[in-house]
Protein backbone atom coordinates (compact mmCIF):
# COMPACT_ATOMS: atom_id res chain seq x y z
CA UNK A 1 0.00 0.00 0.00
CA UNK A 2 1.30 3.49 -1.11
CA UNK A 3 0.20 6.46 1.02
CA UNK A 4 0.09 10.14 -0.81
CA UNK A 5 0.16 12.60 1.01
CA UNK A 6 -1.37 16.47 0.41
CA UNK A 7 -0.10 20.46 0.44
CA UNK A 8 1.83 21.68 3.15
CA UNK A 9 4.37 19.07 4.22
CA UNK A 10 7.62 20.57 3.19
CA UNK A 11 8.79 19.90 6.98
CA UNK A 12 7.31 16.70 7.08
CA UNK A 13 8.90 13.33 5.91
CA UNK A 14 8.33 9.82 5.12
CA UNK A 15 8.80 8.59 8.57
CA UNK A 16 7.05 11.41 10.21
CA UNK A 17 3.99 11.13 7.65
CA UNK A 18 4.37 7.30 8.21
CA UNK A 19 3.64 7.39 11.85
CA UNK A 20 0.65 9.39 11.99
CA UNK A 21 -1.00 7.99 8.73
CA UNK A 22 -0.62 4.40 9.75
CA UNK A 23 -2.39 4.52 13.14
CA UNK A 24 -5.23 6.20 11.92
CA UNK A 25 -5.97 3.66 8.94
CA UNK A 26 -5.31 0.40 11.57
CA UNK A 27 -8.29 2.30 13.39
CA UNK A 28 -10.31 2.63 9.74
CA UNK A 29 -9.87 -0.81 8.93
CA UNK A 30 -10.51 -1.48 12.26
CA UNK A 31 -13.92 -0.01 12.16
CA UNK A 32 -14.08 -2.25 9.06
CA UNK A 33 -14.01 -5.50 10.46
CA UNK A 34 -10.38 -6.05 8.97
CA UNK A 35 -8.05 -5.58 12.32
CA UNK A 36 -4.78 -7.38 11.99
CA UNK A 37 -5.35 -7.45 8.31
CA UNK A 38 -2.11 -5.13 7.63
CA UNK A 39 1.05 -4.31 9.47
CA UNK A 40 2.86 -1.12 9.51
CA UNK A 41 5.63 -2.78 6.96
CA UNK A 42 3.06 -3.04 4.53
CA UNK A 43 2.69 0.55 3.83
CA UNK A 44 4.80 3.07 2.48
CA UNK A 45 4.66 7.13 1.85
CA UNK A 46 5.25 8.34 -1.42
CA UNK A 47 6.98 11.84 0.40
CA UNK A 48 7.21 15.04 -2.42
CA UNK A 49 6.75 17.41 0.10
CA UNK A 50 10.82 18.85 -0.08
CA UNK A 51 10.40 19.39 -3.80
CA UNK A 52 8.59 22.79 -2.33
CA UNK A 53 10.90 23.06 0.67
CA UNK A 54 12.36 27.25 0.51
CA UNK A 55 16.05 26.56 -0.39
CA UNK A 56 18.29 28.64 2.12
CA UNK A 57 16.80 28.83 5.39
CA UNK A 58 17.34 25.72 7.04
CA UNK A 59 17.35 27.64 10.20
CA UNK A 60 13.78 28.84 10.26
CA UNK A 61 12.04 26.86 7.16
CA UNK A 62 8.57 26.64 8.26
CA UNK A 63 8.49 30.45 8.68
CA UNK A 64 7.43 30.96 5.47
CA UNK A 65 7.63 34.97 4.68
CA UNK A 66 3.74 35.74 2.68
CA UNK A 67 1.65 37.90 2.83
CA UNK A 68 -1.30 39.20 0.87
CA UNK A 69 0.85 40.20 -1.82
CA UNK A 70 2.31 37.40 -2.98
CA UNK A 71 -0.91 36.17 -3.85
CA UNK A 72 0.23 37.36 -7.25
CA UNK A 73 -1.05 35.44 -10.38
CA UNK A 74 -5.02 34.92 -11.68
CA UNK A 75 -4.41 31.21 -10.89
CA UNK A 76 -3.99 31.70 -6.96
CA UNK A 77 -6.04 34.19 -7.02
CA UNK A 78 -9.28 32.14 -8.43
CA UNK A 79 -8.26 29.52 -5.82
CA UNK A 80 -8.53 31.45 -3.14
CA UNK A 81 -11.79 32.77 -4.06
CA UNK A 82 -13.42 29.09 -4.61
CA UNK A 83 -11.56 28.52 -1.07
CA UNK A 84 -14.01 31.64 0.23
CA UNK A 85 -17.01 31.05 -1.73
CA UNK A 86 -16.91 26.97 -0.64
CA UNK A 87 -16.03 28.30 3.38
CA UNK A 88 -18.82 30.38 3.33
CA UNK A 89 -21.12 28.01 1.98
CA UNK A 90 -20.34 25.39 4.85
CA UNK A 91 -19.59 28.11 7.70
CA UNK A 92 -22.03 30.88 8.74
CA UNK A 93 -19.45 32.93 10.43
CA UNK A 94 -17.84 33.71 7.20
CA UNK A 95 -18.95 36.54 5.13
CA UNK A 96 -19.39 35.49 1.66
CA UNK A 97 -18.03 36.90 -1.24
CA UNK A 98 -19.37 38.78 -4.19
CA UNK A 99 -21.17 36.68 -6.99
CA UNK A 100 -18.27 37.66 -9.49
CA UNK A 101 -15.41 38.26 -7.24
CA UNK A 102 -12.17 36.55 -8.32
CA UNK A 103 -9.75 38.87 -6.82
CA UNK A 104 -8.32 39.71 -9.40
CA UNK A 105 -8.05 43.52 -8.50
CA UNK A 106 -6.61 44.84 -6.01
CA UNK A 107 -4.11 43.37 -3.03
CA UNK A 108 -6.70 44.74 -0.76
CA UNK A 109 -9.34 42.18 -2.03
CA UNK A 110 -6.74 39.62 -1.44
CA UNK A 111 -5.89 40.58 2.15
CA UNK A 112 -9.97 40.59 2.47
CA UNK A 113 -10.38 37.08 1.42
CA UNK A 114 -7.45 35.84 3.75
CA UNK A 115 -9.26 37.54 6.39
CA UNK A 116 -12.35 36.08 5.57
CA UNK A 117 -11.04 32.62 5.47
CA UNK A 118 -8.56 32.93 8.39
CA UNK A 119 -12.19 33.20 10.96
CA UNK A 120 -13.45 30.18 9.18
CA UNK A 121 -13.44 27.01 11.39
CA UNK A 122 -11.43 24.98 8.36
CA UNK A 123 -8.55 27.89 8.51
CA UNK A 124 -9.08 28.91 11.90
CA UNK A 125 -5.56 27.58 13.12
CA UNK A 126 -3.99 28.71 9.55
CA UNK A 127 -1.46 31.46 9.44
CA UNK A 128 -1.51 33.72 6.63
CA UNK A 129 1.80 32.69 5.30
CA UNK A 130 1.05 29.12 5.05
CA UNK A 131 -2.60 29.70 3.06
CA UNK A 132 -0.58 31.28 0.69
CA UNK A 133 2.17 28.96 0.38
CA UNK A 134 -0.53 26.05 -0.14
CA UNK A 135 -1.48 28.79 -3.07
CA UNK A 136 1.50 28.75 -4.32
CA UNK A 137 1.87 24.60 -4.61
CA UNK A 138 -0.92 23.93 -5.65
CA UNK A 139 -0.39 26.43 -8.52
CA UNK A 140 3.45 25.28 -8.83
CA UNK A 141 2.61 21.73 -9.49
CA UNK A 142 -0.21 22.48 -12.17
CA UNK A 143 1.71 24.91 -14.22
CA UNK A 144 5.43 23.94 -13.58
CA UNK A 145 6.00 20.98 -16.19
CA UNK A 146 9.77 20.35 -14.10
CA UNK A 147 7.93 20.64 -10.58
CA UNK A 148 5.31 18.06 -11.83
CA UNK A 149 7.96 15.72 -13.55
CA UNK A 150 9.72 15.24 -10.27
CA UNK A 151 6.58 15.31 -7.91
CA UNK A 152 5.09 12.76 -9.96
CA UNK A 153 8.23 10.40 -10.36
CA UNK A 154 8.13 10.29 -6.80
CA UNK A 155 4.88 8.21 -6.86
CA UNK A 156 5.54 6.28 -9.95
CA UNK A 157 8.87 5.08 -8.38
CA UNK A 158 6.76 4.12 -5.30
CA UNK A 159 4.02 2.14 -6.79
CA UNK A 160 5.59 -1.54 -7.53
CA UNK A 161 4.03 -4.16 -9.01
CA UNK A 162 3.11 -5.75 -5.20
CA UNK A 163 1.08 -2.63 -4.71
CA UNK A 164 -2.34 -3.15 -4.81
CA UNK A 165 -4.13 0.04 -2.76
CA UNK A 166 -2.76 3.72 -3.03
CA UNK A 167 -4.43 6.10 -0.76
CA UNK A 168 -3.87 9.95 -1.80
CA UNK A 169 -4.62 13.12 -0.26
CA UNK A 170 -5.37 16.60 -1.04
CA UNK A 171 -2.80 17.86 -3.98
CA UNK A 172 -1.67 13.85 -3.36
CA UNK A 173 -4.57 13.08 -5.30
CA UNK A 174 -4.06 14.74 -8.19
CA UNK A 175 -0.63 13.38 -7.95
CA UNK A 176 -1.49 10.18 -7.71
CA UNK A 177 -4.22 10.05 -10.35
CA UNK A 178 -1.55 11.39 -12.80
CA UNK A 179 1.14 8.41 -11.71
CA UNK A 180 -1.45 5.66 -12.28
CA UNK A 181 -2.54 6.98 -15.49
CA UNK A 182 1.35 7.03 -16.71
CA UNK A 183 1.52 3.27 -15.51
CA UNK A 184 -0.34 1.22 -18.18
CA UNK A 185 -0.53 -2.16 -16.72
CA UNK A 186 -0.44 -1.53 -12.91
CA UNK A 187 -1.61 -3.98 -10.52
CA UNK A 188 -3.38 -1.67 -7.56
CA UNK A 189 -6.59 -2.47 -7.40
CA UNK A 190 -7.66 0.52 -5.20
CA UNK A 191 -7.53 4.25 -5.38
CA UNK A 192 -9.00 5.69 -2.18
CA UNK A 193 -8.90 9.70 -2.83
CA UNK A 194 -9.49 11.56 0.37
CA UNK A 195 -10.17 15.58 0.61
CA UNK A 196 -9.31 15.87 -3.16
CA UNK A 197 -9.45 18.63 -5.32
CA UNK A 198 -9.82 16.99 -8.71
CA UNK A 199 -13.22 18.02 -9.62
CA UNK A 200 -12.32 21.46 -9.70
CA UNK A 201 -13.06 22.74 -13.02
CA UNK A 202 -10.67 25.29 -14.85
CA UNK A 203 -8.40 25.31 -12.47
CA UNK A 204 -7.92 21.80 -11.43
CA UNK A 205 -9.58 18.98 -13.67
CA UNK A 206 -9.14 20.96 -16.97
CA UNK A 207 -5.31 20.98 -16.59
CA UNK A 208 -4.58 17.20 -15.83
CA UNK A 209 -2.82 15.09 -17.87
CA UNK A 210 -3.67 12.94 -19.54
CA UNK A 211 -6.16 15.95 -20.76
CA UNK A 212 -9.63 15.03 -20.37
CA UNK A 213 -11.74 14.53 -23.41
CA UNK A 214 -14.79 15.62 -24.79
CA UNK A 215 -17.10 19.22 -24.39
CA UNK A 216 -15.72 21.42 -21.88
CA UNK A 217 -19.00 21.15 -19.65
CA UNK A 218 -19.06 17.45 -20.47
CA UNK A 219 -15.69 16.46 -20.39
CA UNK A 220 -13.94 13.15 -19.02
CA UNK A 221 -11.26 11.97 -17.78
CA UNK A 222 -8.99 9.22 -18.47
CA UNK A 223 -9.89 6.03 -16.43
CA UNK A 224 -6.57 5.53 -14.27
CA UNK A 225 -6.09 1.74 -14.26
CA UNK A 226 -8.28 -1.87 -15.78
CA UNK A 227 -11.50 -2.56 -14.98
CA UNK A 228 -10.32 -4.39 -11.61
CA UNK A 229 -9.62 -1.11 -10.19
CA UNK A 230 -11.59 0.33 -8.05
CA UNK A 231 -11.87 4.27 -7.29
CA UNK A 232 -13.27 5.67 -4.06
CA UNK A 233 -13.69 9.31 -3.30
CA UNK A 234 -14.03 10.21 0.40
CA UNK A 235 -15.19 14.32 0.84
CA UNK A 236 -15.33 15.96 4.48
CA UNK A 237 -18.94 18.38 4.62
CA UNK A 238 -16.45 20.77 5.53
CA UNK A 239 -13.23 20.56 3.71
CA UNK A 240 -13.25 23.57 1.56
CA UNK A 241 -9.78 22.05 -0.43
CA UNK A 242 -12.51 18.86 -1.49
CA UNK A 243 -14.74 21.51 -3.05
CA UNK A 244 -16.32 19.27 -5.46
CA UNK A 245 -17.47 16.43 -3.46
CA UNK A 246 -18.94 14.31 -6.45
CA UNK A 247 -16.49 13.43 -8.65
CA UNK A 248 -18.65 11.00 -11.16
CA UNK A 249 -19.34 13.81 -13.32
CA UNK A 250 -15.91 14.09 -14.11
CA UNK A 251 -14.64 10.74 -14.29
CA UNK A 252 -17.31 8.41 -14.63
CA UNK A 253 -20.29 6.50 -12.60
CA UNK A 254 -17.51 3.78 -11.82
CA UNK A 255 -16.25 5.90 -9.17
CA UNK A 256 -17.70 5.43 -5.62
CA UNK A 257 -18.51 8.54 -3.81
CA UNK A 258 -18.97 9.29 0.12
CA UNK A 259 -19.64 12.29 1.83
CA UNK A 260 -17.93 12.37 5.37
CA UNK A 261 -18.27 13.96 8.52
CA UNK A 262 -14.31 15.00 9.65
CA UNK A 263 -14.96 17.34 12.43
CA UNK A 264 -13.45 20.50 12.65
CA UNK A 265 -10.13 18.95 11.20
CA UNK A 266 -12.05 18.96 8.12
CA UNK A 267 -9.30 18.60 5.92
CA UNK A 268 -6.84 16.70 8.05
CA UNK A 269 -6.17 13.27 6.49
CA UNK A 270 -5.77 11.00 9.78
CA UNK A 271 -9.52 12.28 10.23
CA UNK A 272 -10.31 10.30 6.90
CA UNK A 273 -8.32 7.37 7.10
CA UNK A 274 -9.99 6.67 10.34
CA UNK A 275 -13.81 5.74 9.17
CA UNK A 276 -15.36 3.05 8.39
CA UNK A 277 -15.57 3.69 4.74
CA UNK A 278 -12.03 4.51 4.30
CA UNK A 279 -11.02 1.24 6.04
CA UNK A 280 -13.31 -0.53 3.62
CA UNK A 281 -12.25 0.20 0.28
CA UNK A 282 -8.77 -0.34 1.14
CA UNK A 283 -9.57 -4.08 2.76
CA UNK A 284 -12.04 -4.85 -0.09
CA UNK A 285 -9.27 -4.65 -2.42
CA UNK A 286 -6.88 -6.87 0.08
CA UNK A 287 -9.72 -9.31 0.42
Amino acid sequence: MVGVHGIGQQVQGEGRLLSSWWPALSDGTRRAGAEGLLEASDMEIAFYGDVFRPAGQMLAVDDLPYTAQDVEDRFERELLAAWWRAAADSDPEVVPPDADDTLASTPRSVQGALRALSGSRFFANIALRHMVADLKQVRSYLTDQTVRDNVRDRVTTAIGDDTRVVVAHSLGSVVAYEALCALPGHHVRALVTIGSPLGIRNLVFDRLIPTPTGSRKEARGVWPGGSELVWTNLAGKGDVVALVKDLRLGFGENIRCAVLSTGTHAHDATAYLTDELCGKAIIEALA
